[in-house]
């Protein structure tokens, strides 16, 4: 459940730094754009999960105690997932893409003297 809407998050984020990228021709502008405005949503997402992993993180009701490790270490993963998305994934994507806009031109390209 954690990696499923990690995952979710990270492509909505990746996706309109793509969107963002094509529009500016900055890679750094458009991570950051993509943090920006899909924090919200991100965040919304992740403390929805949250939220509803609460009482069985928390173990109550009858035989709780048993499920409420794992109701904790889905939680703690979706923080951790959730600080990732937010800040690791839109630095490596403008990384990566800084890299790929200063690539050695194409073949048939005239190289600049």
């Amino acid at each position: 459940m954690c990696m499923g809407v990690a995952t979710a998050n990270s492509v909505l984020v990746v996706s309109f730094a793509r969107e963002q990228l094509e529009i500016t021709g900055d890679s750094v502008t458009a991570a950051l754009e993509a943090g920006f405005v899909r924090f919200r949503p991100v965040l919304m997402t992740a403390l929805a999960m949250i939220i509803g992993m609460a009482p069985m993180a928390l173990g109550l009701g009858e035989g709780g105690e048993q499920n409420a490790p794992l109701g904790r270490a889905v939680v703690g993963g979706l923080i951790c997932a959730t600080i990732a998305t937010l800040l690791f994934v839109p630095v490596v994507f403008s990384i990566l893409h800084e890299r790929r806009g200063k690539a050695a031109p194409a073949v048939g390209e005239p190289h600049a003297a």
